[in-house]
């Protein structure tokens, strides 16, 4: 290749957002090849097919350079940037309840003599006889807080795993509620779950609730059954098949109430499940102009469709009721926002402009993964969620803070950059592309006043400064992981006040299995992790275990003090929310998830728990577990 061609092509990514150079997991410094550069820029729009095309086509890109910028935000409501009275074009700023402001554009930006309302506003601009709207984000420049700041403490679970004796073949949000019954009185705050959104559930099933069928609704395998409800002996595995059947048999014939209004985005939803089930789960593989948006009646299964509908305003219906009932029990609710959406799901087909095509989302090689991660799922286009406002990142965010307390968002590092993977290509041949950080973190800060939830980011792994920066100014805690402080020095610290305090996630080990190293041993079998890197992944975990122990003064081979003295060790910190895993308060050997590895090698979020809940609550371990987290907190206070 010609050096011409390749500075060109280097240009182009760089005008693009899309990084020529990173640094891997693993602290190598990594010169993205080539074919990486133009795959990625012809899905970011660009019309390049080799490096030959990259010159014309940076051409092409800087005469579409629009004066407008798409998104303006306005922190606290400000708008500083001063008109300049040459460059000044006309401009109208529309508020969101529709009055108008006057207002000036300028070479600098927008400008307004007002403090803004908080919300999404309209800038029409007139330039050179030329019309350009822009979304106007006006946010606080902090995350909403629950007044006070009392140390908190709360537990997380995987709700299909959380069964009692009264649950069918998964727990539903009825085994939510005597959970919260139990946490209010030992002085626990919150009660976390994994994603609630809709998964693929026929066969093949793909139960990971981080590969949901859209992050705009609701999974219908959550629903209390009520009168219909008959409960299921408990199994070895969670059988989402079964489940589904169970919410099928009851609401398939359960006629839609004519008196709730039915939304447009719901009833395309609707129309979509119905539509998979005459056409096939991969849309992409339809016929136009079905694959393209357009169904006709003969193209939707109806029975199918009125099943969604009703499922959906069930669903809405039964969340606002446990919403009240967490409220009395003074406990509450935590979801958490999936990074991405199943490329076969319903919001890439409905916004096939917002998706990037031939590309997906994962992570270069770091230390866990050394040949990189694909999580599948196709990344946001920059561009077009900028051209729309950020209409789909708020509308995801707002579906799960209004039920919410608090609100976790999965891999916040998304707000600054993703890595893109072409398709074809290996884990390790992908590319970082940046995100409008500020814009984006500006929606999160809205939507989070704006539905009374408090914002954790999943801050794990390799953070930008960026994203380091971004969290501090908007008061959004971070992740703390004794697992991962314990491996990444020899003297862990406790967490601070900007972190919500965990041992492990659902992608760690149980604290039993990362004190056994089962995990490694899966990983060797699973192939994620070479046989010949085993004895050293060994030994690293025994450093990581050891140096833990020595910060909380225990003995590693007396496991049940030892994660005594942890929760002791996290709850007394400065961390405002400490969580556990409910499964590591009894020693649960064996995690729900790991990560990298598909159905057919491991049954991933398909093991339930080991203990009935009816067992779990009336445990003396386990209680005695709680009050000590509790009474650290107490003290902390």
């Amino acid at each position: 290749m010609a050096d011409r061609q390749l500075r060109a092509l280097r240009e182009l990514a760089h005008t693009l957002g899309v990084a020529v150079e990173y640094r891997d997991g693993l602290g190598r410094q990594v010169t993205v090849a080539p074919d990486t550069l133009v795959a990625v820029c012809a899905a970011l729009g660009a019309e390049i097919a080799r490096p030959a095309d990259a010159a014309e086509a940076l051409r092409a890109r800087r005469r579409a350079v629009e004066p407008v910028s798409p998104v303006v935000v306005a922190w606290d409501g400000r708008l500083t940037t001063p008109p300049d009275p040459v460059a000044t074009s006309g401009a109208v700023l529309t508020l969101e309840d529709g009055s108008e402001l006057p207002c000036a554009w300028s070479d600098g930006g927008l400008a307004v003599d007002a403090i803004l309302p908080f919300g999404y506003h309209r800038a029409d601009v007139e330039i050179g006889g030329h019309h350009r709207r822009s979304t106007v984000v006006s946010a606080p420049v902090r995350s909403w807080s629950r007044p006070g700041h009392e140390p908190r403490w709360g537990v997380a679970a995987h709700l299909a795993a959380l069964r009692s004796s009264r649950s069918r073949a998964l727990g539903d949000l009825a085994d939510l509620k005597p959970v919260a019954a139990w946490l209010g009185p030992l002085g626990g705050h919150v009660l976390s779950v994994l994603p609630l959104l809709p998964t693929f559930n026929d066969a093949p099933p793909e139960p990971s609730p981080y590969s949901p069928v859209s992050r705009l609704f609701w999974s219908e395998l959550i629903l209390d059954l009520g009168p219909a409800h008959r409960p299921t002996p408990a199994s070895a595995s969670l059988d989402v098949g079964q489940a589904a059947a169970e919410v099928w048999a009851v609401l398939a014939d359960r006629p839609l109430d004519e008196g709730v209004p039915v939304d447009a985005e719901l009833a395309r939803y609707a129309r979509f499940r119905g539509a998979q089930a005459r056409l096939g789960r991969g849309w992409m593989g339809w016929p136009e102009p079905q694959r393209s948006g357009r169904l006709d009646p003969a193209d939707v299964d109806a029975a199918v469709e009125r099943f969604h509908l009703v499922a959906q305003i069930e669903a809405r219906r039964q969340l606002a009721d446990l919403g009240a009932h967490f409220d009395r029990s003074g406990v509450g609710l935590g979801l958490d926002l999936a990074v991405g959406v199943h490329p076969d799901g319903y919001d890439p087909w409905s916004r096939p402009e917002l998706f990037a095509p031939g590309v997906s989302v994962g992570a270069p090689p770091d230390a866990g993964f050394p040949d990189g991660q694909d999580w599948g799922f196709p990344p946001v286009l920059p561009a077009a969620s900028r051209a729309e406002g950020h209409r789909y990142l708020a509308a995801t965010v707002a579906h799960q803070a209004a039920a919410a307390d608090v609100l976790r968002i999965d891999h916040i590092m998304a707000m600054s950059r993703l890595y893109w993977i072409p398709h074809g290509a290996d884990r390790a041949d992908g590319t970082y592309v940046g995100y409008p950080a500020e814009e984006l973190f500006a929606v999160l800060a809205l939507e989070s006043h704006r539905n009374r939830c408090e914002l954790v980011g999943e801050n794990l792994g390799t953070v930008p400064e960026q994203i380091d920066s971004a969290m501090a100014r908007h008061e959004i805690p971070g992740t703390f992981l004794a697992q991962f402080e314990a491996a990444e020095t020899t003297t862990p610290r406790p967490p601070s006040r900007h972190q919500v305090a965990m041992i492990g996630t659902h992608d760690t080990p149980t604290f039993a299995g990362w004190l056994a190293g089962s995990d490694i041993d899966e990983r060797v079998s699973t192939g994620l992790l070479r046989a010949e890197d085993g004895p050293a992944a060994r030994a690293a975990r025994a450093d990581a275990v050891a140096a833990l122990a020595a910060a909380v003064g225990a003995d590693p081979a007396d496991p049940s003090a030892f994660l005594d003295l942890v929760l002791v060790w996290l709850a007394g910190s400065e961390s405002r929310l400490v969580v556990v895993w409910i499964e590591d308060l009894w020693l649960e050997p064996r995690a729900v998830n790991l990560p990298g590895t598909a159905s057919a090698q491991r049954a991933n979020w398909q093991r339930p728990m080991a203990k009935l809940l009816d067992d779990v609550v009336d445990d003396e371990e386990v209680m005695s577990r709680l009050e000590l987290i509790d009474a650290a907190r107490r003290r902390n206070g």
